[in-house]
């Protein structure tokens, strides 16, 4: 015996997978596509601490199970970026330092200035998430692409950190890259 309409209705707590999908997709392009179209100089740096006000716990909830060739997907990835790059800009910038030396059309589309220090980093990463609502969004998920993928590489040859850690920062690179090229083709939703 199945249970029928009314159960599921009577059923308090816990929420609708799909509707929280639903809700951070709309999120999602409302902040990316709505930002562009706004005359607000000040949306920009809205977007930039969007994390840092609103907790990136919360973003997490709505954005984490997020595909990555969706907005929502990118927008998670790129807080995540900028919430590590601050939580921990000394390592950061010993990866990026590492890195850089063997992959280099990548440090120079990530766009970090000379020496990477983390003050430089931070920078750049905030650079970067401001052009969601002031730039190109390809472009933004294509720097970032590049910072992770430095950051990898410079992972891989300092060696301090495992295998699975080199290749999450490596996968994360090429989800971006490829959001970046379905951005182009206009087919990033």
């Amino acid at each position: 015996m199945t249970p029928g309409g009314g159960f599921f209705e009577a059923l308090v707590g816990g929420t609708d997978p799909a509707l929280v999908s639903e809700a951070a997709d709309r999120a999602a392009t409302l902040l990316v596509r709505g930002a562009r179209a706004s005359d607000d100089a000040a949306v920009a740096d809205r977007l930039l601490h969007l994390a840092d006000t609103e907790g990136i716990e919360t973003i997490a909830e709505v954005w984490s199970g997020a595909p990555a060739d969706s907005l929502a997907g990118c927008l998670w990835r790129l807080y995540l970026l900028r919430s590590w790059v601050y939580a921990e800009p000394v390592a950061v910038s010993r990866e990026f330092e590492a890195g850089r030396r063997s992959a280099q059309v990548a440090r120079v589309v990530a766009g970090v200035a000379d020496p990477p220090g983390p003050e430089q980093l931070k920078a750049m990463v905030d650079q970067v998430l401001r052009g969601i609502a002031a730039g190109d969004f390809a472009d933004v998920l294509l720097r970032a692409a590049a910072f992770a993928r430095v950051v990898a590489t410079g992972r891989a040859s300092l060696g301090e950190r495992n295998a699975a850690e080199v290749q999450r920062m490596l996968v994360l690179s090429e989800q971006l890259e490829a959001a970046g090229h379905a951005e182009l083709e206009h087919e990033l939703a």
